[in-house]
């Protein structure tokens, strides 16, 4: 019997942040265990089964067509493009990050930035002309990445440099169309306000440019100075490799490794400290029998 609209909403929040951090932080998540319960799940895992083994399990039936919310599409993007055709070493992965008014979904820098909108089979496309014009402010490309039932609408909307993409049935993304890199149509300063203010202090040193030695108050005034008067594609450089400096993943590579598949986009989206990194390996490997009296 399929899930109800109510398990499978319960199902989407066991990869939320509050679960992850629970995990992490106390090495339990009586959370975790709730929301088994509110999905229906709660008789149906063996005494040999792990935390790590329900998150498999929770992870395989929202990737079924009509079940797929934003975190799998975010995990396909982790698996397919940033660890299939990248990888830590090279590239690394922006979650969340501000455009303009917007946040984008998720961002991939590796030899310039590319920008990906998700519109899951739950998503409507009613923002997304507004999303698409925020993002194109700060990225040098975009795709909107998109449940089949969307593409040929998001085709229809979206101006033919923005490339598309479609999650198809068996977990594969398909690209219907390219995206085409204009790091000369970015505005530098709304690259200056999506940027932490010390990362734009390495940027505008990047561009040869001296940045005043000013109270905190007026840094940002200095800066906005600086970035009005720089050439587009010279503010991506230097965001590009600023970013790929200050947003490395590669020392998240050994607990990537150590996690089930179903949590790799979780661990590089949701920051943790080092210290944490042990507790939460342990967390997922406890056996379900355990894990109940969490709850």
């Amino acid at each position: 019997m399929a899930p109800t609209t109510a398990q499978l909403s319960a199902m989407s929040r066991i990869f939320s942040s509050a679960v992850f951090h629970e995990l992490a932080g106390k090495g339990r998540s009586p959370l975790f265990v709730r929301l088994l319960r509110q999905a229906g799940m709660s008789g149906h895992a063996s005494a040999a089964t792990t935390v790590a083994d329900v998150f498999e399990g929770v992870f395989d039936l929202l990737k079924r067509v009509g079940s797929r919310d934003e975190y799998i599409y975010k995990a396909a993007l982790t698996h397919r493009v940033l660890l299939g055709k990248h990888n830590l070493r090279t590239a690394c992965m922006l979650n969340e990050f501000r455009a303009g008014v917007c946040k984008a979904d998720i961002a991939i820098l590796n030899g310039t930035t590319t920008v990906f909108e998700i519109k899951s089979e739950r998503d409507s496309l009613t923002r997304l002309q507004r999303q698409l014009e925020n993002y194109r402010s700060v990225f040098a490309s975009a795709y909107v990445i998109a449940s089949e039932r969307h593409v040929e609408a998001v085709l229809a909307a979206t101006p033919l440099d923005v490339g598309v993409m479609s999650l198809h049935q068996r977990y594969r993304i398909t690209t219907i169309r390219e995206a085409e890199n204009r790091p000369d149509q970015i505005i530098p300063l709304a690259v200056l306000a999506a940027v932490r203010t010390p990362e734009a202090v390495q940027m505008a040193s990047a561009m040869g440019c001296e940045v005043p030695r000013v109270p905190n108050t007026l840094l940002h005034r200095e800066l906005r100075c600086i970035f009005a008067q720089q050439d587009p594609a010279m503010v991506h450089a230097a965001m590009l490799a600023t970013l790929k400096r200050t947003r490395n993943l590669l020392p998240l590579s050994v607990l990537v490794e150590s996690l089930p598949p179903s949590l790799h986009a979780a661990v590089l989206s949701k920051p943790l400290k080092k210290s944490d990194h042990l507790r939460l390996v342990e967390a997922v490997r406890t056996p379900m029998d355990e894990a109940w009296a969490w709850g």
